[in-house]
């Protein structure tokens, strides 16, 4: 059997008395960081990373202060400004940040301790801001933290003040520079250290992107953008300079971004609306644009207070909710039963949407906030919208009845799609009494079609992701499955792991064993790339041997090569299999000199799903080792099982005896 790269699932470690120093573990060996210390030594913590990505992060955060200042209703105006040596500079007409002792620090200025301190600032309570996209205290401090340089001027009370920062330290004290009379509000001019981001540097697209997005937001805002004219690339049609004021909010941007894309109705649904009091507290805001689409692609680009939320969330629920119980209603109305049919996915697979939601207090996914949390959003957001949906569509019958045959069409294709499924697959999936655990593609022809078995809900979660639904299927398994090469006849019958694999490949086993009832055309073993995802694989294809042999022998059984290692340098990425070829590639895979980030993926659950889909799963880009018995080989293949994998430990022990020799360069890995 030829198991191409597939490493035993042990290695031997030298007893031989260890000559390294004794490290002693005491009170002297644990360290406290202080000030922004942990900021610089864990800058992914706070900021997702050390990449392109996270550069533009820093860049964010200032950004978002400013907007919380004109959503507070203490500014209108923002200024954008990208200089050479990627230097960027951010300021608003706002308050100013304070600039008088703090109670807690009397020898220190409010703006010296919110830049120098984590968790300090005013938007832990409503007291300064009702609602705000930075409520951790730790935005502006991150920043300076991972800054060469941060330079702050705050105009406040006519009066102008200056500070200047390094890495984090306050390099000046805070000095009054004199006074103004047409100036308030804060200006930031920082630069990315490039200790911490290499040569990564701000990219005048993505910036502006940025500014777009924060304009669209808020209609009572505008920003002014410019760029150093030299920093826009040939063919860059980034303006060096704009001015971005869109008095129709969220409904100039999905005009905007709308295109060619064939509408279904004529009239966009668009509006604003205070959320629900609870217990006399004001909840906050939700704004909406939606277009209904005849054909394009759908999508929903949701933001909470300004801040973009593209993994969506609890308020993206509740705006689903709506949508979907308000078109019911009107089903309802005009006494059409199948309206009861349509779900969620019927209605959201034609929606290009934008919802922006304002509310106190959110809870998010992680610093970098990518996902809202707040539990309570879903029913306010449901609540707002539902009645307003449900008047829209009374306002406009003949519109809500066209999108409503339209939606009951798109349900009942979908309904007739699944009834159309291969009959021995419904019967696979029925029987395996695990409708949580198989994921199923949609294609029916095997030879299309392909199936990973991952080990664990985890991996499974992030293949689900990253498969392609119509030919990829997902089966999760539960860690190490049954060595049928040990185990009695008894346990194997009782293995209820077993059992569903057997039912999910359809084509039975033993006597019962029909190839041309195999379900799927590749059958692909995807194990973490480490020693207990090599022990994994083992097993399985020890299964497949013994029970299954011919999926083997016609070439239906195959090995996925997840790699161990991302190796990112600005914006390039490579990928490594292993220490070897990691090594490898940090030699010859740059052509810079500057900061490489190495990643190592814990396992295929920890790897996002958009590298799990590049290097491992999309058929155009990965490698796949299939298992085969060479005919000459046969003999020494059943011995090699019987041998490693079967019930007499003693010829196990002999192969480490004979082979203990050639571990002396490895590790044990536990």
């Amino acid at each position: 059997m030829i198991m191409n790269d597939l490493s035993l699932p042990f290695v031997l470690e030298s007893t031989s008395q260890n000559t390294q120093p004794q490290h002693v573990y005491d009170a002297n060996a644990i360290e406290v960081l202080e000030g922004l210390d942990p900021v610089r030594r864990c800058p992914g913590m706070y900021i997702g990373g050390t990449d392109e990505t996270a550069l533009h992060h820093l860049a964010t955060e200032i950004l978002d202060n400013a907007m919380d200042e004109t959503i507070a209703g203490h500014a209108s105006l923002i200024e954008v400004r990208l200089e050479a040596n990627n230097f960027l500079t951010i300021r608003d007409n706002g308050r100013g940040i304070p600039v008088d002792a703090h109670p807690l620090y009397p020898d220190r200025s409010a703006l010296e301790v919110i830049l120098t301190t984590l968790h300090a600032g005013g938007k832990f309570s409503n007291k300064a801001y009702t609602t705000s996209g930075g409520l951790h205290g730790v935005g502006s401090s991150v920043v300076n933290a991972l800054s060469a340089s941060m330079v702050v001027e705050v105009a406040r009370d006519r009066t102008l003040w200056r500070q200047s920062y390094e890495r984090g330290k306050t390099i000046s004290p805070l000095e009054c520079i004199g006074s103004v009379q047409n100036r308030r509000g804060t200006l930031i001019t920082f630069q990315p250290d490039p200790e911490i981001f290499g040569y990564c540097t701000f990219v005048p697209a993505r910036l502006y992107k940025l500014c777009r997005a924060k304009a669209f937001l808020f209609r009572g805002v505008t920003i002014r953008w410019s760029c150093e004219p030299t920093l826009l690339q040939h063919g860059d049609e980034t303006p060096a300079q704009a001015v971005l004021h869109f008095p129709g909010g969220l409904a100039d941007s999905l005009q905007d971004d709308l295109g060619p894309h064939a509408q279904l109705l004529t009239l966009l649904w668009t509006g604003e609306a205070p959320l629900p009091t609870t217990e006399n507290a004001n909840n906050g805001k939700v704004e909406w644009a939606v277009a209904f689409l005849e054909s394009g692609t759908a999508s929903l680009v949701s933001y909470c207070n300004t801040i973009p939320t593209p993994l969506g969330g609890t308020h993206e629920t509740g705006f689903r909710n709506a949508l979907l119980k308000g078109l019911r209603t009107w089903g309802e109305q005009r006494a059409i039963k199948k309206a009861q049919t349509i779900t969620a996915i019927d209605i959201l697979g034609i929606v290009a949407g934008r919802l922006s939601v304002f509310i106190p207090n959110p809870q998010f996914q992680g610093q970098t906030k990518e996902k809202l949390t707040t539990a309570e959003a879903t029913k306010l957001i449901e609540t707002a919208l539902r009645d307003r949906f449900e008047h829209w569509l009374a306002q406009n019958p003949q519109q809500a009845d066209t999108l409503l045959t339209f939606t009951i069409t798109r349900a009942e294709e979908r309904l007739r799609s699944k009834d159309q499924k291969n009959i021995s697959r419904k019967k696979a999936t029925s029987r395996l009494r695990l409708p949580g655990k198989l994921i199923d593609c949609t294609k029916e022809h095997a030879e299309e079609t392909e199936i990973f078995l991952v080990e664990g809900d985890s991996a499974g979660g992030s293949a689900k992701q990253a498969r392609n639904r119509e030919i990829q299927a997902i089966l999760p398994l539960r860690g190490k499955i049954l060595n049928v090469a040990s185990a009695t006849t008894e346990k194997l019958h009782a293995n209820q792991e077993l059992r569903d694999l057997v039912e999910t490949l359809g084509c039975g086993s033993g006597e019962h064993f029909d190839i041309n009832k195999l379900r799927y055309g590749r059958i692909i073993i995807m194990t973490d790339a480490d020693v207990d995802g090599a022990h994994i694989a083992s097993l399985l294809i020890t299964f497949f041997y013994r029970k299954l042999p011919k999926i083997i022998q016609q070439g239906h059984l195959y090995l996925a090569q997840p790699p161990l290692y991302r190796l990112t340098q600005g914006s390039q990425s490579v990928y490594a299999m292993d220490n070897a070829d990691r090594d490898h590639k940090l030699k010859t895979a740059f052509k810079s000199k500057g900061k490489i980030s190495i990643s190592r993926f814990k396992g295929l659950g920890e790897m996002p799903p958009t590298d799990l889909k590049e290097t491992t799963m999309a058929p155009h880009r990965r490698t796949l080792l299939r298992v085969v018995i060479p005919q000459e080989e046969t003999k020494h293949t059943h011995d090699c099982v019987e041998s490693l994998m079967g019930r007499k430990a003693e010829l196990r022990f002999a192969f480490i005896q004979e082979h203990a020799h050639s571990t002396h360069d490895m590790t044990l890995d536990i």
